[in-house]
């Protein structure tokens, strides 16, 4: 299995080179968590129409706000709204408190709105509250049961949202495992979830990570920048971002306990901008790393190690600052943009970048330019982590990256140099095949020798 994982620093560099091959389509997986925990947010219709000029598809909300609820109908994008654990008691004995939630916060704006998925609760399984955990249960299958009775149950998902912590083991990845105390109150939800094919919502964070490790190796793979990587000791499977193994920990506990038809969604992950003097980790840099390289990453296509070829819709966190947050610092600077439309920092989502094209003069050739033929392949003694960052980097472009993820006719050999070399090669072949679009921060070089081989066609003269 090659080393899936992922974007670097390269993607900020790179783009600062080449501006114009910036794109931000709208991409389904990519979606934002809208918290309101604060009393200076802008009007939820400016905020729809700030949503409406980015790439991203889907919103959650902590809630049902009814402003921002009607603020996004008619605009394609998916809302994710949610019960609040201190409703849960209510939606569980009670039926028609929950025929009435649904009929106020759903079907009276459903379709012009687009609900997509209702969590019930929020990290009520790593809670103390055992009381409320046995509620969980009772109160999605009453929440599903209205949304049948209105014929919603197919369009309409319910879900619970889940720290890490409910995994007791998450380290190696493949070692992925769910509390044994809760393992039967947790086997009945994931029953639920196969029966109405909801997913399995979870709230990975590299960066709480990094805080309880905050070695410089750590921060690398915590952002997806080229690192040594970290075996898992179970598969022999290379992790090279921390991302990566947190999903497919939860996957493992999936899979552990029968449910490999249950699909993942990530519920919340993202990093802050800043924080207070004794933490570790907030940062501009590291935030625009993580977020930034975790889009790239999504928009590769290339997945988990196992999960490949698929990116699981991932709702970064957060969509503003939430300025009356309790906490430290850094809980109240997780937002990509500012209340007054700005951006924090700029990780590639707007619509308004152009899609790819030639840059009008050269911008760092390489030294040595040729013929603008042939084709871009990786030059000898390159680290697969250098490589993987190409990888990375060329299939976030937009490019077709199908021919190397499973099944495809360059899938073998299955080698993160196999994988890179075709797809440099093919973003060199649609970026204008000029010298410096070879270059990949001096990591590659023309050939006149066809790298093509078996069924595996490399474009190119």
């Amino acid at each position: 299995m090659p080393t899936l994982s992922h974007a670097s620093i390269f993607f900020f560099f790179f783009s600062l080179l080449f501006p114009s091959l910036h794109f931000a389509n709208s991409q389904s997986f990519i979606g934002i968590n809208y918290g309101q925990v604060a009393n200076n947010l802008p009007p939820p219709e400016a905020t729809a129409k700030l949503l409406k000029s980015t790439s991203i598809e889907k919103v959650r909300l902590y809630g049902a706000d009814p402003g921002i609820i009607k603020a996004l109908a008619n605009t394609g994008i998916g809302i994710v709204i949610g019960a609040a654990n201190g409703d849960i008691p209510a939606l569980a004995s009670d039926p028609n408190f929950a025929a009435q939630w649904v009929n106020s916060n759903v079907i009276a704006y459903y379709p012009a709105s687009k609900i997509i998925l209702i969590t019930v609760g929020n990290e009520v399984m790593s809670s103390t509250d055992k009381n409320l955990m046995s509620q969980l249960l009772p109160a999605m299958q009453n929440v599903q049961n209205v949304l049948n009775a209105a014929s919603l149950g197919g369009k309409i998902k319910v879900s619970t949202v889940h720290s890490m912590a409910v995994l007791t083991q998450s380290d190696p990845p493949s070692s992925g495992a769910f509390d044994p105390a809760t393992s039967d109150t947790m086997r009945g939800l994931l029953e639920f979830q196969r029966n109405t094919g909801s997913p399995f919502a979870i709230n990975p964070y590299p960066f709480f990570a990094y805080q309880s490790d905050p070695r410089p190796e750590t921060l690398a793979y915590c952002l997806f920048q080229p690192n040594s990587g970290r075996v898992d000791s179970g598969n022999n499977i290379k992790y090279m971002n921390m991302f990566d193994a947190q999903v497919d920990a939860v996957r493992s506990a999936l899979n552990a306990m029968g449910f490999k038809e249950v699909e993942i969604v990530v519920a919340e992950t993202g990093w802050p901008y800043s924080g207070d003097a004794n933490e570790v980790g907030p940062s501009i840099e590291n935030a625009k790393a993580y977020n930034g390289n975790l889009i790239a990453h999504l928009r590769s296509m290339v997945g988990t190690p196992l999960m490949p070829g698929k990116s699981v819709d991932t709702y970064i966190f957060a969509l503003y600052d939430e300025n009356l947050k309790p906490g430290p610092g850094s809980e109240r600077a997780f937002g990509l943009f500012k209340p007054d439309l700005s951006m924090t920092y700029d990780v590639s989502l707007s619509k308004s970048s152009p899609t790819p094209s030639t840059p009008e003069t050269p911008v760092n050739p390489s030294p040595n330019p040729t013929a603008s033929s042939g084709w871009c392949v990786p030059k000898a003694g390159i680290s697969d982590a250098q490589l993987q960052t190409n990888l990375d980097y060329a299939c976030g472009q937009g490019i077709d990256c199908t021919p190397i993820q499973p099944g495809g006719a360059c899938f073998e050999p299955n080698t993160v140099a196999s994988h890179a070399a075709y797809a440099m090669n093919l973003l060199y072949q649609s970026s204008g095949k000029n010298p410096w679009n070879c270059d990949f921060t001096q990591t590659a070089m023309l050939t006149s020798n066809n790298p093509s081989y078996n069924a595996c066609t490399f474009p190119g003269s």
